[in-house]
């Protein structure tokens, strides 16, 4: 879908938005809907009627229509009791009459906003005590209803967008579509069809030459190869001006499941390799396009390339760089899967090149060549460089078909937005949207985004720099060597114990009743569990001092933020200070609707006091600034714009707090208390707790086809293996997409420009969770051993004796049987009893305005392992941990976790990659520890000996592999300036050794 301008049957351009459709057989249209674009302004009490009429006449022939509607604002005071708030909706015939009209009320509702915060309240008491308060003052009639318009609202929401919203149609749906003559069309939702259709999808990827040590420049450099992937079926184009033979068709199959059969073009030139790629495009009719990176490489380069033959690449298939430097066309869609790598496929940085995302996603090793060898490749040995052309080709179109275009077109189901958009926008961007789709269908006006409050100051008159919230607790506990297989020394508290026992039959109903949702009278063995849960802990009791092989656990807690979002009802407009609640009816004696969460607040301020910055701000406004434009007269302070007076202010206070107080900044934590009301309207509550709901369905739906392949494998069917192993593939890829926007709805809140935005909210989030981890480590450090915190779990050590999995038997013909984890109940009961919520209140009768009250939690402890081994390393430095880094190994041997270590990272040196990786392979051998350190000591020390004798055995096209290392500079050599580094020094050293031509490159 594309916005558009159109002419009606009076010849005038009025907006329209294109939308292109796939038929059940495959064909293809395009239906233009009219829809007039809008925005709300709110005029001050009793005005509407005179600004309406006024507007109509000032904007006459951009003004569409001007009606009166009533919109729930959650700004206004006492809203909960029924109060609505009075707009003028005004409607356009086009965009560009909508941007006009906005640009010339905007800024004087923002004048009208600051007269009415610097008027005081008393004067507007006095003005209607003198001039009579019966709504028909001189105010209400002034000459400029301009200044009677006191707020805009949903001026910048995109046009596509607004109508997606607002006719409910969305991407990925099916719709019956009826033309009606001169009347718009008629697109109604078939939500009795389900089935996804099979667009057609065409990946490609191309190969340049390029000089020496160079990137391929598009004007100088040509294309060698084409390769390109259409629903299964290779092409490959190559220009036999370079490649020195003529390539035969060939298979390029990785793995069974990624077919890739190979027709081979060879074209004279690149010009005609040009036509042959764009025709067979035309023919085709591709409604996908995939690349990887190809907005910066493969599109820019074609367009270049193709300008160069005289070729226009937008005329010929339609594609062409917007305005975000993002090569998009019309009736087709261009997916860059590179953009799903970085924003939700969980990789490392270091791991998001084709080549690394093919192995951890698709699970083979492509075809790898160095860039420098391919010039001589397609002259001496085409078909390798065929070979590795076809696999990037191949790489990119499975995994386009198996993870990005189930998650894209899956989101863009409720996601108002285009598929592009969807792939390329931050998750942030993405809430935002699923938040405005609830709130229009709540008739919920959308707030303005934040804006920046210049030089705000603290309560006790210092200018505040910046100011944030403490975030997630993260603690290095312990360093050394844990394996399930060696045995650790424990000494636990027996008092803890003797808690845990008396706390056994509450625990256990709290798993079966709360979390696996089984009533107590179907459960058969629960005496038994219970019988034996506490003989185990009374083992442990009578004994705490004990020597034995620990279990290595990581307890965390399932969708932690978006869970204490969902079980605290916080949503940024609950977020209220007493002015609110004193005007809200419901603000009684015994009231439970106000609900207070601390949260620590940590701001960086200028030491200077109130006085002084005022008197800095006098000196400034005696001063003279820059002009606006080259060779313009200077200006005064008051004629800076509000931005660069507060850089002025800003830079001139840092200088003299400098001077006088030796210091430019102060930092101050303190804990605030936000109060949270639990009767706003939960529009936003309510889409983040159907997002995570959804997300539970997808892993819900993963574990269900993981069994389903475990069968298979044992059945060896083969058919079978490979439907369920897509599946899961599937289904995964959708569970963790969901996670990374899921977990955005906490940060969003504290997104610069978001429309719901809330500081308090994200701080009362994050200690929440810093608190329950942190009560969860005083239980663990008392009956085993805590190794790290993370901001969401606990990685532990637990005696091998302590209770684990029960299974518990029920008359339930669905659930027969299911395992409880007694580590994880532990916790969930202390959830539970801490950080329940008693005052969660629920709307029952919107006309009565009832509210039922209720307890509500979701905040459960997952339970990770056991594992075989986790590795701590030690700090350097006495006294000190190293946080977030850590090695968890399978009992099969993998590895299930790595953090914080170079091995992962892009730009270490080779010499520390290689050593690590061998080196975490020793700590599983040995019976004991002193083995253990000792065959991971018999690899160190064979790189100390290549180090301390500087690799006198070893050729020195080895050596140089390993003392390399990979770094990027992301700015020209010149804005480096004076700057000294290992990558400035090397990019000038490479060019002087190569020519002047690779040295003005790497300058620019």
């Amino acid at each position: 879908m594309h916005p558009a301008d159109i002419l009606d049957e009076n010849k005038q351009l009025i907006s329209a938005v294109d939308y292109y459709f796939l038929e059940e057989d495959g064909s293809r249209f395009k239906a233009t809907l009219p829809f007039k674009p809008y925005f709300f302004v709110a005029t001050k009490q009793g005005c509407e009627r005179e600004v309406a009429s006024y507007l109509t006449k000032k904007f006459s022939g951009k003004l569409a229509t001007v009606e009166t509607v009533f919109k729930e604002d959650l700004d206004l005071p006492n809203h909960l009791v029924g109060l609505k708030r009075q707009y003028l909706k005004l409607s356009f015939l086009s965009v560009e009459d909508l941007t006009k009209v906005r640009r010339e009320i905007q800024p004087a509702v923002r004048k009208n906003k600051e007269r009415e915060q610097s008027s005081e309240a008393y004067t507007t008491l006095l003005s209607n005590h003198l001039l009579g308060a019966d709504g028909d003052n001189s105010e209400n009639k002034a000459t400029n209803q301009m200044e009677n318009i006191i707020d805009i609202r949903e001026y910048d929401v995109p046009y596509h967008v607004r109508v997606s919203i607002d006719l409910k149609i969305f991407v990925g749906h099916w719709y019956t579509v009826r033309g009606r003559g001169s009347l718009p069309v008629e697109i109604r939702h078939r939500e009795d069809l389900v089935d996804r259709p099979d667009p057609v999808v065409l990946a490609f990827d191309i190969e340049t030459t390029k000089l020496p040590l160079k990137f391929p420049d598009s004007q100088t450099d040509q294309i060698i190869m084409i390769s390109y992937m259409i629903d299964g079926q290779g092409f490959l184009i190559c220009n036999r001006e370079i490649v020195s033979q003529d390539v035969e068709d060939f298979e390029y199959t990785p793995r069974p499941e990624f077919e890739g059969p190979f027709t081979v073009f060879n074209e004279p030139d690149e010009e005609a390799l040009l036509r042959r790629f764009f025709d067979h495009i035309l023919e085709v009719k591709p409604q996908i396009f995939v690349t990887y990176n190809g907005d910066s490489f493969d599109w820019p380069f074609v367009e270049t390339r193709a300008a160069i033959h005289d070729i226009d690449m937008s005329l010929e298939i339609g594609f062409q760089k917007d305005n975000q430097g993002e090569y998009k066309s019309r009736p087709a869609v261009h997916m860059d899967c590179y953009r799903w790598v970085k924003r939700d496929s969980y990789l490392p940085v270091g791991s998001q090149n084709l080549k690394a995302v093919a192995k951890a996603k698709l699970r083979y090793n492509p075809v790898e060549l160095d860039p420098e060898e391919m010039c001589r490749m397609a002259s001496e040995e085409p078909q390798v460089l065929a070979n590795y052309s076809v696999s990037d080709a191949v790489a990119t179109y499975y995994l386009y078909m198996k993870y990005v275009h189930p998650f894209t077109f899956a989101l863009c189901t409720i996601i108002p937005m285009e598929p592009d958009e969807v792939l390329r926008k931050g998750s942030g961007t993405l809430c935002e949207a699923l938040l405005m789709v609830q709130a229009y269908h709540a008739n919920i006006v959308f707030p303005n985004k934040q804006e920046a409050i210049w030089n705000k100051m603290t309560d006790d008159g210092h200018v505040l720099d910046s100011e944030t919230y403490v975030g997630g607790h993260v603690e290095a506990l312990e360093s050394g060597v844990f394996r399930a297989n060696i045995p650790c020394r424990f000494r636990m508290v027996p008092e803890a114990f003797q808690n845990l026992i008396d706390k056994v039959d509450k625990t256990m109903k709290h798993a079966i009743e709360v979390e696996e949702k089984i009533p107590m009278e179907e459960v058969t063995n629960f005496d038994e569990v219970c019988a034996d849960i506490i003989e185990s802990l009374s083992m442990l009791r009578d004994c705490p001092n004990r020597l034995e092989n620990p279990i290595i656990y990581h307890l965390d807690v399932g969708a932690m933020y978006p869970n204490i979002i969902l079980t605290n009802r916080l949503q940024p407009p609950a977020i209220i200070d007493e002015s609110t609640c004193a005007a809200c009816d419901f603000n009684k004696p015994g009231a439970t609707c106000q609900r207070k969460l601390p949260w620590m607040w940590r701001g960086e301020y200028m030491p200077a006091s109130r006085n002084e910055f005022h008197r800095i701000q006098q000196q400034l406004e005696n001063e003279k600034f820059p002009p606006y434009q080259p060779g313009g007269p200077p200006r005064a302070f008051h004629q800076l714009t509000k931005e660069e007076q507060a850089t002025a202010e800003k830079k001139r206070l840092s200088d003299y707090c400098r001077k006088a107080y030796k210091k430019v900044h102060s930092t101050r934590i303190e804990e605030r208390i936000a109060t949270i009301c639990q009767r706003e309207n939960s529009f936003y509550v309510d889409t983040v707790r159907a997002f995570r709901d959804r997300r539970y369905e997808f892993k819900g739906l993963n574990k269900a086809w993981g069994k389903k392949l475990a069968e298979a494998k044992k059945s060896g069917d083969a058919a079978e293996i490979k439907k369920a192993n897509g599946m899961v593939v599937l289904y995964d890829s959708l569970q963790l997409a969901h996670k990374c926007i899921l977990n955005s709805f906490y940060g969003y809140v504290m997104r610069k420009g978001a429309r719901w935005y809330s500081m308090e909210m994200a701080g009362v989030v994050c200690y929440t969770g810093a608190n329950i981890i942190t009560k969860a480590r005083e239980i663990v450090e008392q009956i085993g051993r805590p190794l790290e915190l993370d901001t969401d779990g606990i990685w532990c050590v637990l005696p091998a004796t302590f209770p684990e999995n029960y299974v518990v038997k029920t008359t339930n013909a669905k659930k027969p049987k299911v395992t409880v984890s007694y580590p994880g109940a532990m916790l969930n009961i202390m959830v539970k009893d801490f950080f329940t919520n008693d005052q969660y209140q629920e709307l029952e009768d919107a006309r009565s305005l009832k509210y039922s009250v209720r307890s509500e939690n979701s905040i459960f402890f997952e339970v990770d392992g056991p594992y075989l081994a986790m590795i701590l390393p030690a700090s350097k430095e006495e006294g000190k941990k190293l946080k977030k880094r850590y090695a968890v190994f399978n009992f099969d041997g993998s590895l299930a976790e790595l953090k914080g270590f170079e091995v992962k990272r892009r730009g270490e040196l080779e010499l520390i990659k290689i050593f690590q990786s061998s080196v975490f392979e020793a700590f599983l051998k040995g019976t004991t520890l002193d083995e253990c350190y000792a065959a991971v000591a018999k690899v160190a020390d064979y790189w100390l000996d290549v180090l301390f004798s500087k690799a006198a055995n070893m050729p020195d096209s080895e050596l140089f592999e390993l003392i390399a290392e990979k770094r990027n500079m992301s700015r020209t050599l010149a804005d480096y300036g004076e700057q000294k580094s290992t990558s400035i020094s090397t990019a000038k050293r490479l060019a002087e050794a190569s020519d002047n031509d690779i040295y003005e490159q790497i300058k620019s």
